[in-house]
Protein backbone atom coordinates (compact mmCIF):
# COMPACT_ATOMS: atom_id res chain seq x y z
CA UNK A 1 0.00 0.00 0.00
CA UNK A 2 1.17 3.68 -0.60
CA UNK A 3 2.43 5.12 2.03
CA UNK A 4 2.13 9.22 2.25
CA UNK A 5 1.55 9.06 -0.62
CA UNK A 6 0.87 13.06 -2.01
CA UNK A 7 1.11 12.09 -5.88
CA UNK A 8 -1.61 10.44 -7.90
CA UNK A 9 -0.45 9.31 -11.88
CA UNK A 10 -0.53 6.83 -14.08
CA UNK A 11 2.67 5.40 -12.70
CA UNK A 12 0.84 4.95 -9.49
CA UNK A 13 -2.02 3.46 -11.52
CA UNK A 14 0.19 0.59 -12.80
CA UNK A 15 1.84 0.23 -9.52
CA UNK A 16 -1.72 -0.16 -7.74
CA UNK A 17 -2.68 -2.86 -10.61
CA UNK A 18 0.85 -4.49 -10.03
CA UNK A 19 0.35 -5.07 -6.30
CA UNK A 20 -3.39 -6.02 -6.55
CA UNK A 21 -2.60 -8.65 -8.56
CA UNK A 22 0.44 -9.77 -6.49
CA UNK A 23 2.82 -9.14 -9.00
CA UNK A 24 6.60 -9.18 -7.92
CA UNK A 25 5.15 -10.90 -4.47
CA UNK A 26 3.57 -7.11 -3.37
CA UNK A 27 7.02 -5.20 -3.79
CA UNK A 28 8.49 -2.36 -5.51
CA UNK A 29 11.49 -1.49 -6.01
CA UNK A 30 12.89 1.65 -8.20
CA UNK A 31 16.13 2.68 -9.17
CA UNK A 32 18.22 5.93 -10.04
CA UNK A 33 20.53 5.33 -13.16
CA UNK A 34 22.41 8.17 -14.15
CA UNK A 35 25.09 7.76 -16.44
CA UNK A 36 28.21 9.54 -14.95
CA UNK A 37 28.94 11.45 -18.09
CA UNK A 38 28.31 15.46 -16.54
CA UNK A 39 26.39 16.81 -13.51
CA UNK A 40 22.94 16.29 -13.17
CA UNK A 41 19.82 18.87 -14.37
CA UNK A 42 16.64 20.01 -12.94
CA UNK A 43 15.30 17.63 -15.44
CA UNK A 44 17.32 14.36 -13.50
CA UNK A 45 15.39 16.24 -9.94
CA UNK A 46 12.18 15.22 -11.35
CA UNK A 47 13.20 11.48 -11.74
CA UNK A 48 15.25 11.60 -8.55
CA UNK A 49 12.40 12.79 -6.84
CA UNK A 50 9.89 10.47 -8.84
CA UNK A 51 11.97 7.17 -8.11
CA UNK A 52 12.65 7.75 -4.32
CA UNK A 53 9.27 9.15 -3.70
CA UNK A 54 7.57 6.22 -5.19
CA UNK A 55 9.69 3.65 -3.21
CA UNK A 56 8.68 5.91 0.07
CA UNK A 57 5.05 5.81 -0.81
CA UNK A 58 4.87 2.13 -1.36
CA UNK A 59 7.36 1.17 1.42
CA UNK A 60 9.52 0.09 -1.23
CA UNK A 61 13.25 0.37 -1.49
CA UNK A 62 15.02 2.42 -4.47
CA UNK A 63 18.88 2.24 -5.39
CA UNK A 64 21.52 4.48 -6.96
CA UNK A 65 22.88 3.19 -9.80
CA UNK A 66 25.64 4.26 -12.05
CA UNK A 67 25.30 3.01 -15.90
CA UNK A 68 28.80 3.50 -16.50
CA UNK A 69 29.30 2.05 -19.96
CA UNK A 70 30.71 4.82 -22.09
CA UNK A 71 34.38 5.27 -19.94
CA UNK A 72 35.31 7.72 -22.56
CA UNK A 73 33.04 10.54 -21.22
CA UNK A 74 32.89 9.16 -17.75
CA UNK A 75 34.63 10.87 -14.67
CA UNK A 76 34.84 10.47 -11.31
CA UNK A 77 33.99 14.15 -10.75
CA UNK A 78 30.18 13.44 -12.28
CA UNK A 79 30.21 10.24 -10.01
CA UNK A 80 31.09 12.66 -6.71
CA UNK A 81 28.61 15.03 -7.88
CA UNK A 82 25.74 12.92 -8.71
CA UNK A 83 25.82 11.71 -4.90
CA UNK A 84 25.88 14.80 -3.48
CA UNK A 85 23.14 16.48 -5.46
CA UNK A 86 20.74 13.44 -5.02
CA UNK A 87 21.86 13.42 -0.96
CA UNK A 88 21.32 17.34 -1.13
CA UNK A 89 17.51 16.88 -2.16
CA UNK A 90 16.89 14.69 0.33
CA UNK A 91 17.35 11.17 -0.36
CA UNK A 92 19.32 8.07 0.47
CA UNK A 93 19.89 4.57 -1.37
CA UNK A 94 22.08 3.46 2.53
CA UNK A 95 24.17 0.32 1.35
CA UNK A 96 22.20 0.29 -2.51
CA UNK A 97 25.24 1.88 -4.30
CA UNK A 98 25.98 -0.05 -7.50
CA UNK A 99 27.68 0.48 -10.49
CA UNK A 100 26.56 -0.98 -14.11
CA UNK A 101 30.12 -1.83 -14.08
CA UNK A 102 29.92 -4.33 -11.31
CA UNK A 103 28.44 -6.22 -13.67
CA UNK A 104 30.67 -6.28 -17.05
CA UNK A 105 31.43 -10.54 -15.86
CA UNK A 106 28.12 -11.55 -15.83
CA UNK A 107 27.03 -9.19 -18.99
CA UNK A 108 30.04 -11.26 -20.54
CA UNK A 109 28.81 -14.32 -19.70
CA UNK A 110 25.25 -12.93 -20.43
CA UNK A 111 26.21 -12.26 -24.07
CA UNK A 112 27.93 -15.51 -24.37
CA UNK A 113 24.70 -17.10 -23.44
CA UNK A 114 22.91 -15.31 -26.15
CA UNK A 115 25.93 -16.69 -28.80
CA UNK A 116 25.23 -20.17 -27.64
CA UNK A 117 21.75 -19.36 -28.26
CA UNK A 118 21.86 -18.45 -31.72
CA UNK A 119 20.84 -15.04 -30.45
CA UNK A 120 23.58 -13.02 -31.11
CA UNK A 121 27.02 -12.95 -33.79
CA UNK A 122 30.41 -11.28 -34.16
CA UNK A 123 29.88 -8.02 -37.05
CA UNK A 124 32.53 -6.84 -39.04
CA UNK A 125 30.82 -4.01 -40.96
CA UNK A 126 31.93 -0.73 -39.90
CA UNK A 127 29.39 1.40 -38.09
CA UNK A 128 28.69 3.94 -41.42
CA UNK A 129 27.80 0.24 -42.93
CA UNK A 130 25.66 -0.92 -40.04
CA UNK A 131 23.62 2.34 -40.25
CA UNK A 132 22.97 1.59 -43.97
CA UNK A 133 22.29 -2.10 -43.58
CA UNK A 134 19.88 -0.99 -40.94
CA UNK A 135 16.93 0.61 -43.33
CA UNK A 136 14.77 3.31 -43.11
CA UNK A 137 11.10 3.55 -41.49
CA UNK A 138 9.54 3.26 -44.44
CA UNK A 139 12.28 0.25 -45.65
CA UNK A 140 13.23 -2.90 -43.95
CA UNK A 141 17.05 -3.26 -43.61
CA UNK A 142 18.77 -6.09 -44.74
CA UNK A 143 21.01 -9.18 -43.45
CA UNK A 144 24.67 -8.30 -42.95
CA UNK A 145 26.85 -10.62 -44.58
CA UNK A 146 28.55 -12.11 -40.98
CA UNK A 147 24.71 -12.49 -39.90
CA UNK A 148 25.30 -16.51 -40.34
CA UNK A 149 28.18 -16.83 -38.89
CA UNK A 150 28.31 -20.34 -36.51
CA UNK A 151 27.94 -20.57 -33.17
CA UNK A 152 31.63 -21.47 -32.62
CA UNK A 153 33.06 -18.68 -34.96
CA UNK A 154 31.06 -16.30 -32.85
CA UNK A 155 32.17 -17.31 -29.75
CA UNK A 156 35.97 -17.17 -30.88
CA UNK A 157 36.12 -14.34 -32.38
CA UNK A 158 33.73 -12.38 -29.27
CA UNK A 159 36.29 -14.05 -26.97
CA UNK A 160 39.32 -13.22 -29.05
CA UNK A 161 37.53 -9.35 -28.98
CA UNK A 162 37.97 -9.30 -25.47
CA UNK A 163 41.47 -10.49 -25.74
CA UNK A 164 42.16 -7.38 -27.44
CA UNK A 165 43.24 -9.14 -30.30
CA UNK A 166 41.57 -6.14 -32.64
CA UNK A 167 41.51 -2.55 -33.12
CA UNK A 168 38.76 -0.38 -31.89
CA UNK A 169 35.90 -0.01 -34.44
CA UNK A 170 36.35 -2.98 -36.35
CA UNK A 171 34.42 -5.79 -35.24
CA UNK A 172 30.81 -5.12 -32.80
CA UNK A 173 28.70 -7.91 -30.86
CA UNK A 174 24.79 -7.24 -32.46
CA UNK A 175 21.65 -9.35 -31.15
CA UNK A 176 20.21 -11.50 -34.14
CA UNK A 177 16.59 -10.22 -33.89
CA UNK A 178 14.50 -8.88 -36.88
CA UNK A 179 16.06 -7.00 -39.65
CA UNK A 180 12.30 -5.73 -41.21
CA UNK A 181 11.00 -4.80 -37.49
CA UNK A 182 9.17 -1.92 -37.95
CA UNK A 183 10.98 -0.56 -35.04
CA UNK A 184 14.71 0.51 -35.78
CA UNK A 185 15.75 -0.42 -32.59
CA UNK A 186 15.45 -3.89 -32.78
CA UNK A 187 17.11 -4.51 -35.95
CA UNK A 188 20.01 -6.53 -35.15
CA UNK A 189 21.01 -4.02 -32.50
CA UNK A 190 25.04 -3.86 -31.00
CA UNK A 191 25.47 -4.98 -27.98
CA UNK A 192 29.29 -4.59 -27.57
CA UNK A 193 31.78 -2.73 -28.96
CA UNK A 194 35.39 -2.52 -29.20
CA UNK A 195 36.86 0.66 -27.30
CA UNK A 196 40.35 1.16 -25.40
CA UNK A 197 39.44 3.48 -22.71
CA UNK A 198 40.47 3.06 -19.57
CA UNK A 199 37.37 2.61 -16.93
CA UNK A 200 37.27 5.00 -14.20
CA UNK A 201 36.73 1.60 -11.86
CA UNK A 202 37.84 -1.24 -13.99
CA UNK A 203 41.18 0.08 -15.45
CA UNK A 204 42.28 -1.67 -18.41
CA UNK A 205 40.42 -4.57 -17.44
CA UNK A 206 38.19 -4.49 -20.37
CA UNK A 207 39.01 -3.26 -24.26
CA UNK A 208 35.28 -4.33 -24.80
CA UNK A 209 32.16 -2.17 -23.49
CA UNK A 210 28.51 -3.46 -23.10
CA UNK A 211 26.29 -0.80 -25.03
CA UNK A 212 23.76 1.02 -22.65
CA UNK A 213 20.41 -0.87 -24.01
CA UNK A 214 21.81 -4.18 -22.94
CA UNK A 215 23.54 -3.40 -19.66
CA UNK A 216 20.71 -1.26 -18.31
CA UNK A 217 18.01 -3.52 -18.72
CA UNK A 218 20.04 -6.68 -17.31
CA UNK A 219 21.27 -4.33 -14.30
CA UNK A 220 17.61 -3.95 -13.85
CA UNK A 221 17.15 -7.44 -13.51
CA UNK A 222 20.51 -8.52 -11.38
CA UNK A 223 19.14 -5.82 -8.56
CA UNK A 224 15.42 -7.32 -8.37
CA UNK A 225 13.94 -3.51 -9.87
CA UNK A 226 10.64 -4.17 -10.28
CA UNK A 227 9.39 -0.40 -12.04
CA UNK A 228 11.87 1.01 -14.45
CA UNK A 229 10.47 4.36 -14.66
CA UNK A 230 12.45 6.27 -17.17
CA UNK A 231 11.74 9.38 -19.68
CA UNK A 232 9.11 9.27 -23.19
CA UNK A 233 12.81 8.91 -25.38
CA UNK A 234 12.94 5.05 -24.46
CA UNK A 235 9.86 4.53 -25.08
CA UNK A 236 10.91 2.42 -28.63
CA UNK A 237 13.92 0.85 -26.48
CA UNK A 238 10.77 -0.80 -24.38
CA UNK A 239 10.85 -4.08 -26.93
CA UNK A 240 14.73 -4.60 -26.73
CA UNK A 241 14.84 -3.87 -22.58
CA UNK A 242 12.49 -6.91 -22.66
CA UNK A 243 14.09 -9.25 -25.29
CA UNK A 244 17.69 -8.65 -23.24
CA UNK A 245 15.73 -10.05 -19.77
CA UNK A 246 13.55 -12.48 -22.04
CA UNK A 247 16.43 -14.06 -24.13
CA UNK A 248 19.22 -14.81 -21.03
CA UNK A 249 18.78 -16.86 -17.73
CA UNK A 250 19.77 -15.26 -15.32
CA UNK A 251 18.27 -16.84 -12.54
CA UNK A 252 16.44 -12.91 -11.56
CA UNK A 253 14.01 -12.52 -8.84
CA UNK A 254 12.16 -10.20 -10.36
CA UNK A 255 10.93 -8.94 -13.64
CA UNK A 256 11.35 -5.34 -14.45
CA UNK A 257 8.48 -3.50 -16.18
CA UNK A 258 9.58 -0.27 -18.20
CA UNK A 259 7.40 2.75 -17.76
CA UNK A 260 7.66 5.59 -19.55
CA UNK A 261 6.94 9.23 -18.43
CA UNK A 262 7.62 12.75 -20.40
CA UNK A 263 10.70 14.60 -19.70
CA UNK A 264 11.38 18.14 -18.12
CA UNK A 265 11.31 20.98 -20.22
CA UNK A 266 11.85 24.22 -18.84
CA UNK A 267 11.40 27.39 -20.43
CA UNK A 268 14.49 29.88 -21.05
CA UNK A 269 17.06 27.00 -21.06
CA UNK A 270 18.32 23.73 -22.24
CA UNK A 271 18.36 20.29 -21.04
CA UNK A 272 20.67 18.15 -22.87
CA UNK A 273 23.62 17.11 -21.22
CA UNK A 274 25.73 17.51 -24.28
CA UNK A 275 24.53 21.51 -24.57
CA UNK A 276 24.87 21.92 -20.95
CA UNK A 277 28.99 20.12 -21.25
CA UNK A 278 29.48 22.62 -24.34
CA UNK A 279 28.11 25.77 -22.31
CA UNK A 280 31.07 24.73 -19.63
CA UNK A 281 33.53 23.78 -22.48
CA UNK A 282 33.59 26.80 -24.52
CA UNK A 283 33.44 29.36 -20.88
CA UNK A 284 29.68 30.01 -21.98
CA UNK A 285 29.37 30.00 -18.21
CA UNK A 286 31.75 29.35 -15.30
CA UNK A 287 31.65 25.51 -14.97
CA UNK A 288 28.89 23.21 -14.17
CA UNK A 289 27.90 24.98 -10.89
CA UNK A 290 27.23 27.95 -12.54
CA UNK A 291 23.74 29.72 -11.15
CA UNK A 292 22.60 30.17 -14.40
CA UNK A 293 22.88 26.65 -15.29
CA UNK A 294 19.86 24.26 -14.26
CA UNK A 295 22.26 21.65 -13.09
CA UNK A 296 20.82 20.75 -9.65
CA UNK A 297 24.64 22.21 -8.34
CA UNK A 298 24.23 25.51 -10.30
CA UNK A 299 20.84 26.20 -8.42
CA UNK A 300 22.59 25.15 -5.38
CA UNK A 301 25.00 27.35 -5.36
CA UNK A 302 22.06 29.93 -6.43
CA UNK A 303 20.78 29.61 -3.37
CA UNK A 304 17.76 27.36 -4.24
CA UNK A 305 16.93 25.24 -1.15
CA UNK A 306 16.07 21.10 -1.76
CA UNK A 307 12.71 21.74 -0.31
CA UNK A 308 11.54 24.23 -3.18
CA UNK A 309 12.90 22.08 -5.74
CA UNK A 310 11.13 19.13 -4.28
CA UNK A 311 7.57 21.53 -4.62
CA UNK A 312 8.26 22.56 -7.88
CA UNK A 313 8.87 18.58 -9.11
CA UNK A 314 5.32 17.98 -7.28
CA UNK A 315 3.53 20.85 -8.68
CA UNK A 316 4.22 19.75 -12.17
CA UNK A 317 3.39 16.20 -11.90
CA UNK A 318 4.08 13.36 -13.76
CA UNK A 319 2.46 12.81 -17.46
CA UNK A 320 3.15 10.96 -20.95
CA UNK A 321 2.83 14.34 -22.85
CA UNK A 322 5.39 16.29 -23.59
CA UNK A 323 5.24 20.01 -22.81
CA UNK A 324 7.26 22.66 -21.39
CA UNK A 325 7.17 24.29 -18.24
CA UNK A 326 7.49 27.84 -17.23
CA UNK A 327 10.46 28.87 -15.63
CA UNK A 328 8.45 30.78 -13.72
CA UNK A 329 6.67 28.24 -11.54
CA UNK A 330 10.26 27.23 -10.09
CA UNK A 331 11.09 30.43 -9.05
CA UNK A 332 7.83 30.34 -7.58
CA UNK A 333 8.16 27.57 -5.52
CA UNK A 334 11.87 28.66 -3.80
CA UNK A 335 9.28 32.58 -3.24
CA UNK A 336 6.99 30.02 -1.64
CA UNK A 337 9.58 28.44 0.61
CA UNK A 338 11.78 31.59 1.67
CA UNK A 339 8.96 34.34 2.40
CA UNK A 340 8.15 32.55 5.77
CA UNK A 341 11.97 31.02 6.70
CA UNK A 342 14.29 33.98 5.43
CA UNK A 343 15.52 36.56 7.41
CA UNK A 344 14.64 40.32 6.01
CA UNK A 345 17.71 42.82 5.99
CA UNK A 346 18.62 45.82 3.69
CA UNK A 347 20.75 46.35 0.93
CA UNK A 348 21.52 48.59 -1.45
CA UNK A 349 22.38 48.00 -4.34
CA UNK A 350 23.04 50.85 -6.32
CA UNK A 351 24.13 53.43 -3.54
CA UNK A 352 22.88 57.17 -3.81
CA UNK A 353 24.64 58.98 -0.66
CA UNK A 354 21.80 61.12 1.74
CA UNK A 355 22.92 63.61 4.47
CA UNK A 356 20.46 64.19 7.00
CA UNK A 357 20.89 67.95 7.98
CA UNK A 358 19.08 68.18 11.00
CA UNK A 359 20.19 65.17 12.74
CA UNK A 360 23.73 64.93 15.06
CA UNK A 361 26.61 64.68 12.87
CA UNK A 362 28.44 62.34 15.93
CA UNK A 363 24.63 60.73 16.75
CA UNK A 364 23.74 57.17 16.14
CA UNK A 365 20.52 55.60 17.04
CA UNK A 366 20.54 52.04 17.47
CA UNK A 367 16.93 50.56 15.93
CA UNK A 368 15.26 47.65 16.95
CA UNK A 369 14.20 45.93 13.55
CA UNK A 370 12.38 42.24 13.36
CA UNK A 371 13.99 39.72 11.18
CA UNK A 372 11.04 38.61 9.57
CA UNK A 373 7.28 40.04 11.33
CA UNK A 374 5.58 36.62 9.90
CA UNK A 375 8.15 34.85 11.30
CA UNK A 376 8.52 36.35 15.16
CA UNK A 377 11.29 32.84 16.19
CA UNK A 378 14.07 34.30 13.80
CA UNK A 379 14.19 37.47 16.16
CA UNK A 380 15.48 40.75 15.23
CA UNK A 381 18.98 43.07 15.24
CA UNK A 382 19.96 46.55 15.76
CA UNK A 383 20.53 48.26 12.44
CA UNK A 384 22.09 51.77 12.91
CA UNK A 385 20.73 54.76 11.78
CA UNK A 386 22.92 58.10 11.21
CA UNK A 387 23.43 61.63 9.47
CA UNK A 388 24.56 60.30 6.43
CA UNK A 389 22.70 57.09 4.60
CA UNK A 390 22.84 55.14 1.32
CA UNK A 391 19.48 54.51 -0.44
CA UNK A 392 19.07 52.91 -3.98
CA UNK A 393 19.38 54.99 -6.97
CA UNK A 394 16.37 54.49 -8.77
CA UNK A 395 14.68 55.32 -5.46
CA UNK A 396 14.92 59.40 -6.17
CA UNK A 397 13.89 61.12 -9.36
CA UNK A 398 14.52 64.79 -9.88
CA UNK A 399 11.17 65.37 -11.98
CA UNK A 400 8.90 62.14 -11.13
CA UNK A 401 5.73 61.26 -13.15
CA UNK A 402 2.46 60.87 -11.44
CA UNK A 403 2.08 57.87 -8.81
CA UNK A 404 5.69 58.26 -8.40
CA UNK A 405 5.85 57.34 -3.83
CA UNK A 406 9.26 57.36 -3.34
CA UNK A 407 12.22 60.16 -3.11
CA UNK A 408 11.88 63.65 -4.93
CA UNK A 409 12.74 67.12 -3.87
CA UNK A 410 10.03 68.58 -1.97
CA UNK A 411 8.79 64.71 -1.21
CA UNK A 412 8.57 62.63 1.90
CA UNK A 413 9.01 58.84 2.63
CA UNK A 414 9.09 56.59 5.49
CA UNK A 415 12.89 55.28 5.93
CA UNK A 416 11.97 51.60 6.55
CA UNK A 417 12.40 50.89 10.33
CA UNK A 418 13.28 54.60 11.15
CA UNK A 419 11.71 58.36 10.44
CA UNK A 420 10.16 60.03 7.43
CA UNK A 421 12.15 62.50 5.50
CA UNK A 422 11.99 65.35 3.23
CA UNK A 423 14.52 65.77 0.11
CA UNK A 424 15.25 69.57 0.64
CA UNK A 425 18.04 69.84 -1.91
CA UNK A 426 19.74 67.75 -5.10
CA UNK A 427 23.67 67.94 -5.77
CA UNK A 428 25.13 67.28 -8.52
CA UNK A 429 28.36 66.98 -10.46
CA UNK A 430 29.27 69.98 -12.09
CA UNK A 431 30.89 68.21 -14.70
CA UNK A 432 28.80 65.58 -15.66
CA UNK A 433 25.35 66.69 -14.02
CA UNK A 434 24.73 63.29 -12.56
CA UNK A 435 23.30 63.13 -8.72
CA UNK A 436 25.43 62.62 -6.25
CA UNK A 437 24.21 63.44 -2.83
CA UNK A 438 20.52 64.31 -1.54
CA UNK A 439 20.49 67.01 1.35
CA UNK A 440 17.10 66.03 3.51
CA UNK A 441 15.39 66.82 6.96
CA UNK A 442 14.03 64.50 9.27
CA UNK A 443 10.87 64.46 11.60
CA UNK A 444 11.98 63.46 14.58
CA UNK A 445 8.45 62.51 16.35
CA UNK A 446 7.51 60.03 13.16
CA UNK A 447 10.00 57.74 14.30
CA UNK A 448 8.52 54.25 13.40
CA UNK A 449 6.73 51.86 16.18
CA UNK A 450 6.27 55.44 18.43
CA UNK A 451 3.34 55.73 19.60
CA UNK A 452 2.49 59.09 19.06
CA UNK A 453 3.36 58.42 15.50
CA UNK A 454 0.31 59.68 13.44
CA UNK A 455 1.99 60.92 10.12
CA UNK A 456 1.19 58.62 6.78
CA UNK A 457 3.02 58.87 3.95
CA UNK A 458 2.63 56.11 0.72
CA UNK A 459 6.29 55.53 0.10
CA UNK A 460 8.93 53.33 2.42
CA UNK A 461 11.93 53.21 1.56
CA UNK A 462 15.29 50.57 2.17
CA UNK A 463 18.51 52.30 3.32
CA UNK A 464 21.66 51.78 5.28
CA UNK A 465 24.26 53.85 7.42
CA UNK A 466 27.58 54.67 5.76
CA UNK A 467 29.79 54.52 8.57
CA UNK A 468 27.99 51.01 9.52
CA UNK A 469 27.35 49.34 5.99
CA UNK A 470 29.41 46.64 4.95
CA UNK A 471 30.79 46.25 1.07
CA UNK A 472 29.28 43.24 -0.79
CA UNK A 473 29.80 42.18 -4.25
CA UNK A 474 25.94 41.48 -5.86
CA UNK A 475 25.68 38.94 -8.58
CA UNK A 476 22.09 39.68 -10.41
CA UNK A 477 21.69 36.48 -12.21
CA UNK A 478 19.22 36.42 -15.00
CA UNK A 479 17.42 33.25 -17.49
CA UNK A 480 20.67 31.82 -19.46
CA UNK A 481 18.85 32.17 -22.18
CA UNK A 482 16.47 35.41 -23.96
CA UNK A 483 14.08 32.79 -25.55
CA UNK A 484 11.64 30.48 -24.26
CA UNK A 485 13.00 28.05 -26.35
CA UNK A 486 16.08 28.65 -27.08
CA UNK A 487 16.47 25.59 -29.40
CA UNK A 488 12.81 26.66 -31.71
CA UNK A 489 14.56 27.18 -34.93
CA UNK A 490 16.72 24.15 -35.78
CA UNK A 491 18.93 26.05 -38.41
CA UNK A 492 20.26 27.95 -35.67
CA UNK A 493 22.93 27.29 -32.92
CA UNK A 494 21.08 27.27 -29.50
CA UNK A 495 23.98 29.62 -28.16
CA UNK A 496 23.58 31.79 -30.65
CA UNK A 497 20.40 32.61 -28.05
CA UNK A 498 22.53 33.10 -25.16
CA UNK A 499 21.14 36.06 -22.99
CA UNK A 500 23.69 38.94 -22.82
CA UNK A 501 22.67 39.97 -20.10
CA UNK A 502 22.03 37.31 -17.92
CA UNK A 503 25.04 38.23 -14.86
CA UNK A 504 25.10 41.66 -13.96
CA UNK A 505 27.88 42.55 -10.90
CA UNK A 506 27.55 45.14 -8.27
CA UNK A 507 29.26 47.29 -5.74
CA UNK A 508 26.35 47.30 -3.20
CA UNK A 509 26.25 47.76 0.03
CA UNK A 510 24.32 45.54 3.10
CA UNK A 511 23.51 46.87 6.98
CA UNK A 512 26.08 45.15 9.24
CA UNK A 513 24.16 42.31 10.46
CA UNK A 514 25.51 40.65 7.16
CA UNK A 515 28.93 41.01 7.87
CA UNK A 516 29.60 37.86 8.99
CA UNK A 517 26.64 35.52 7.15
CA UNK A 518 27.85 32.76 6.29
CA UNK A 519 28.02 30.78 2.27
CA UNK A 520 24.81 29.34 1.71
CA UNK A 521 22.91 31.48 4.26
CA UNK A 522 19.70 33.18 1.92
CA UNK A 523 17.66 36.75 3.13
CA UNK A 524 15.22 38.51 1.45
CA UNK A 525 16.48 41.70 0.84
CA UNK A 526 13.83 44.17 1.39
CA UNK A 527 11.97 45.56 -2.03
CA UNK A 528 15.19 43.66 -3.98
CA UNK A 529 14.39 40.05 -3.98
CA UNK A 530 15.50 36.77 -2.81
CA UNK A 531 19.72 36.10 -2.26
CA UNK A 532 22.34 33.83 -1.09
CA UNK A 533 25.90 34.19 0.21
CA UNK A 534 28.07 33.17 -2.76
CA UNK A 535 30.94 30.36 -1.45
CA UNK A 536 33.77 32.81 -3.36
CA UNK A 537 32.90 35.09 0.21
CA UNK A 538 35.92 34.38 2.03
CA UNK A 539 38.51 36.33 3.20
CA UNK A 540 36.69 39.61 3.92
CA UNK A 541 34.57 39.61 0.60
CA UNK A 542 30.97 39.14 0.91
CA UNK A 543 29.80 37.72 -2.63
CA UNK A 544 25.28 37.73 -3.05
CA UNK A 545 23.84 35.76 -5.99
CA UNK A 546 20.63 37.05 -6.44
CA UNK A 547 18.22 33.75 -6.38
CA UNK A 548 15.06 35.79 -7.20
CA UNK A 549 13.18 38.96 -7.65
CA UNK A 550 10.34 39.74 -5.47
CA UNK A 551 7.80 39.95 -8.66
CA UNK A 552 6.10 36.84 -8.93
CA UNK A 553 4.59 36.60 -13.01
CA UNK A 554 3.66 33.15 -12.46
CA UNK A 555 1.54 33.20 -9.24
CA UNK A 556 -0.24 36.46 -10.87
CA UNK A 557 -0.83 34.45 -14.28
CA UNK A 558 -2.63 31.81 -11.77
CA UNK A 559 -4.18 34.45 -9.93
CA UNK A 560 -6.03 35.82 -13.24
CA UNK A 561 -7.20 32.06 -14.35
CA UNK A 562 -8.81 31.05 -11.25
Amino acid sequence: MKMNAKLTSFIHDIIDKDLEEGKNQGWVHTRFPPEPNGYLHIGHAKSICLNFGIAQEYGGLCNLRFDDTNPSKEDVEYVESIQEDVKWLGYDWDDRLFYASDYFDRLYEFAVMLIKAGKAYVDDLSAEEIRKYRGTLTQPGKDSPYRNRSVEENLDLFQRMKAGEFPDGSRVLRAKIDMASPNLNMRDPVLYRIQRTSHHRTGDKWCIYPMYDYAHPLSDAIEGITHSICTCEFEDHRPLYDWAIENVDGGFRSRPQQIEFARLNLSHTVMSKRKLRQLVEEGYVKGWNDPRMPTISGLRRRGYTPESIRDFCERIGVAKAVSTVDIAMLEHCIREDLNFKAPRVMAVLRPLKLVIENYSADQVEWLEAAYNQENPELGSRKIPFSRVLYIEREDFMEDPPKKFFRLAPGQEVRLKHAYIIKCEQVIKDEQTGEIIELRCTYDPVTKSGMSTETRKVKGTLHWVAADHAVKAEVRLYDHLFAKANPEDEKDTDFKQNINPNSLEVLASLVEPSLANAAPGSRYQFLRQGYFCVDPDTANGSLVFNRIVSLKDSWAKAQNKSL
